[in-house]
This record gives structure tokens, sequence and C-alpha cells, in this order.
């Protein structure tokens, strides 16, 4: 049996559709209908790649155009057919696209403990409905635990674990732990006022939640509906409070300034390394480092001292 008709047997398309999540294939299958409109075939070869690359290079920012190669090699890798996105030309042509045409990364705002601080009063400040308690539950479970939002909103009630010392949250899988192994977020009991777990047991037993989805829809009569929160909700909700705290920051908020915020304050407070990895359940130490140095900039910075030297000579 030749590998391309191997890879078209039911039982191999089953776990070779398990190993990449969902928004990934989505993403990928854009990208193939992007290459196609403009008028590629499948499979191609190098120089028809290049001359795509070329076409969109001033339209497209170079991390899009990477996503693109991606697919298309993806495409050509499991249908059987030679990968032409590993050409040299084509990496060439792709490594002079990124030193040209690239910028930074625009970065979500990391939210930091006075903003989530702000944004829990402003909430409690509001009129005593369901979908208050949801916001702040929402909030503080989200920032506390560090969550993705695709984790935040997948949410069951059978994930909820609750100790005498707090709450476990146990989910089966993440964007990360594709394998399926799980992760787990701790949340001891603290002060009422900001405690994650003590804000979700008030809108599970407000909403008369004891089953499903974790954190629902709320309509304009205050009615919980039973379908799940969408990922895009936890944006909508930051940018909304953002905007009513007077946040000068709003278009830069977004459902990773949770796990943002969470490591760069922690770091700010010396939190340990391990703890900061483990509460975020980073894989990559790099990743937490990057955080840390972000958040001690200023704390740890060799101009203090400088400058505390400078004042001693003026």
């Amino acid at each position: 049996m030749s590998a391309r008709e191997l890879q078209s047997g039911e039982e191999v398309q089953k776990y070779l559709r398990a190993a990449t999540s969902d928004n990934t294939r989505k993403a990928y299958r854009s990208a193939v209908r992007q290459f196609e409109k403009w008028g590629g075939r499948l499979p191609t070869d190098s120089q028809v790649v290049v001359r795509y690359l070329l076409s969109r290079v001033k339209e497209v920012n170079p991390r899009t155009l990477d996503l693109h190669l991606t697919a298309i090699g993806q495409w050509h890798q499991y249908q059987g057919f030679a990968n032409p996105v590993n050409d040299p030309l084509v990496q060439k042509t792709m490594e002079g696209i990124r030193r040209i045409h690239g910028t930074p990364k625009q970065k979500a705002k990391a939210l930091r403990l006075q903003h989530i601080a702000a944004m829990a009063s402003h909430l409690r400040g509001l009129p005593d409905t369901k979908k208050k308690l949801r916001d702040l539950a929402l909030l503080l479970t989200g920032f506390f635990g560090a969550f993705r939002r695709s984790e935040l909103v997948a949410i069951q009630v059978s994930d909820l674990t609750w100790e005498d010392e707090g709450l476990v949250i146990r989910l089966p899988k993440s964007k990360t732990d594709q394998g399926g192994e799980g992760l787990a977020r701790a949340l001891p009991f603290g002060d009422k006022q900001i405690c994650p777990a003590t804000a979700l047991r008030r809108w599970l037993d407000r909403a008369a939640i004891t089953e499903g989805p974790v954190f629902r829809s709320v309509n304009r009569w205050d009615q919980v509906r039973p379908k799940q929160l969408s990922p895009g909700a936890v944006n909508d909700l930051l940018k909304s409070l953002g905007t009513s705290c007077g946040f000068d920051f709003v278009a830069s908020l977004s459902s990773h300034s949770f796990r943002r915020g969470l490591s760069t304050s922690a770091a700010r407070e010396k939190v340990d390394f391990e703890l900061i990895k483990k509460q975020g359940g980073w894989k990559s130490d790099a990743t937490v480092w990057e955080y840390i140095e972000e958040g001690q900039r200023f704390s740890d910075n060799a101009t203090i001292i400088l400058m505390g030297k400078m004042a001693t000579l003026i």
C-alpha cells in the first residue's frame, strides 16, 4: 500500500484530524482558499509559490504569509507530494520579506492588579443581576487562573472540584496540550471581594447551574441561556469593562491580557519562577522568563543603581 493510499484510509484520517486543533485546520483551509482564489492550483511548485508571495507581500503581513506557506506545505506533505515550500528559493524569498516588511507583533495589554481591582469594583457597583455575577466570576477566574479564552468558556461543572482550601479546575485538554493530558488550575480561597472561587460559587448558585457549561450567555432580561459563551465574548467583556473604567488601552485588551497580566504581576511581586510557570501551565521556560523580564524591567534595572550613584554626585 502506497503512502497516499494509506493516508486516504478512514482510520488514518481520524487520527490525522485529531493531531491538529480545529482552529488550526480552519486557518489552514482559509490560507489554501486564498492561494486558490489568487490563481494557484494544488499541487504546485516553488516558482508559483514565490510569485504568490510577491503578489501578496504589500497587502498581507509576513506572519500571515508564513501561515500560508505552512498550510500549502502541509497540504503537499499529507497528500504525498513533494513540498515546494522547502525549496531554498521560497525560503530565501520569505526571509527577505520578513526583514523588509516585518513589524513587531502587537501584544495584548498585560492587566495589572490595579486594573483587575478597578474592573471588579465597577462590577460590584452595578445593579444586582445574574450577568453581573457571571462577569465578575469570569474576570477573576480568567485572571487568577491564567486561562486562555477557549479554555475559560469550555469549563464544565464536571470540571470543578471543591476542596476545603479552594477550587480545582481540571480541563481534559488545552491549546498546548493536544496529547490530552489535561490541565489543572488551583484557585485558593481568598478575600471574598476578589476571590475567584467565591465569585464562581455565587454565580453558579444564583444561575442554578448544576451541570453543563459554567460560563453561559445571559440575555437582556437577565435570563441564563443553556449554551456556553463564545470565545469572542471574553474579549468583548474586557473591552467593555476597560471602557467603563476609563482605561486608555482598551484597543489592546484581549483575553491574552489575563495570562500576560497574571505572569507579569506575579513577577513584580517576586513570585518564584516555578509557581508562575505552574499556574499558567506554560510548557516553555523561555516564555515564562520573557514575562518575568517584562514584569521586572523597571524594578530589576541597571539604571536604578546608576541614577542613585549619580544623585550623590550632584
